[in-house]
């Protein structure tokens, strides 16, 4: 028996085997998108909006007009759509220099 909650020690472990597992579920499924989005850039395909994370308002200093692959007035070479030099997406690079 497990001194902390009075259940018996094997009970614990599972319950801990199984909160890790969802945890590491979750973790690989945000991985996938992540990868599937990087896959899409990296052979010359753009994404959508929500695939990239793209919202609205800059994430820090972090905003689109500040990103390598920001196209003024409206557009980046890797995210379909209308974009706002003030807005930012999870494939933001800086802008060298």
């Amino acid at each position: 028996m497990s001194l902390v909650t009075g259940l018996p020690s094997a009970a614990l472990s599972r319950r801990l085997t199984l909160r890790r597992m969802a945890a590491v579920a979750g973790g690989a499924a945000l991985l996938s998108a992540t990868m599937s989005s990087r896959r899409a850039v990296a052979a010359g395909n753009k994404v959508t909006q929500a695939a990239a994370g793209y919202q609205e308002s800059p994430q820090g200093d972090q905003s689109c007009d500040s990103c390598a692959q920001f196209v003024a007035p409206a557009a980046c070479k890797v995210v379909e759509g209308n974009i706002s030099p003030g807005a930012w997406c999870k494939l933001y690079v800086k802008k060298p220099g």
